[in-house]
């Protein structure tokens, strides 16, 4: 019997009020979870995570965060009681080993990566560990990370990079359906089309898209980098898919990104 091999996946998450919202972000997102490959665990890559060195979170029952201010009482008090994977999250530290990954149980799950999940896996049912970001780390660096983590798709590991391709909070327009700035849309398609060519080149030195458009779609890069550990974790004969594609508020790209 063939072994499923679960895809990677990346999302734009955008504002933390997608999570409570209905649109056709938050719907196919829904979507793809009825359509992915069941997964023993989720191990998310969050923007919102980032660490003087890798860590892996290793918690029973991980705390729903709330890394944000300013949103209503609902999101404020939103619970996403997932489990944890405390076994799969001891086995990323071994894959991890070249990196000296160390375990902590601090953390727990931030709005990177519930306000997707609890898109694709409303009832909180599969066990889900996060993976920080080393911010000391390069482009480079962060796609090796990837690679390093590749092998646990074959033991039914949905990898999640959640962030944004293009992420502006200065440019950020209150209308979710705004006019997209031009230098968004350069920078959004320049990233795709990177991806299609697979050129890791690129990806992992975006300015090369356009230095003023990447400039204003990048002002820090913590939420561009988990696409690299998504790409990192890709196969050669894996099919690249995007399955949605969008601009929010102006400057937050919601481009998501599949290889399966």
């Amino acid at each position: 019997m063939k072994k499923t091999i679960m895809p990677v996946l990346f999302v734009g998450h955008g504002s933390p009020i997608n999570a409570i919202e209905d649109n056709a972000f938050t719907r196919r997102l829904k979507e793809l979870g009825g359509q992915l490959p069941r997964p023993q665990a989720v191990l998310c890559i969050s923007a919102h995570w980032e660490t003087a060195g890798t860590q892996v979170l290793v918690n029973e029952t991980p705390a729903t965060i709330h890394d944000f201010y300013g949103f209503p009482k609902q999101l404020n008090e939103y619970d996403y009681p997932a489990p944890g994977a405390v076994a799969i999250a001891q086995e990323t530290i071994r894959e991890l080993k070249r990196v000296q990954a160390q375990a902590t149980s601090a953390w727990g799950l931030d709005h990177g990566a519930w306000a997707i999940l609890t898109h694709l896996y409303p009832k909180a049912d599969v066990p889900v560990f996060q993976v920080s970001l080393d911010k000391d780390l390069s482009m480079e660096g962060h796609y090796a990370i990837g690679r390093l983590l590749a092998p646990l798709r074959a033991q039914g590991v949905l990898i999640l990079g959640s962030g944004n391709i293009v992420h502006n909070l200065g440019a950020y327009d209150p209308d979710t359906n705004a006019r997209p700035y031009d230098w968004a849309v350069t920078f959004d398609d320049g990233i795709k089309a990177a991806l299609q060519a697979h050129d890791i080149g690129l990806l992992t030195d975006p300015s090369r898209v356009d230095q003023k458009a990447a400039r204003l779609s990048l002002p820090t890069e913590e939420h561009y980098t988990p696409l690299l550990y998504v790409v990192g974790a890709s196969h050669q004969d894996d099919k690249l898919s995007f399955p949605f594609e969008g601009i929010q508020n102006a400057s937050m790209s919601m481009r998501m990104v599949a290889f399966s």
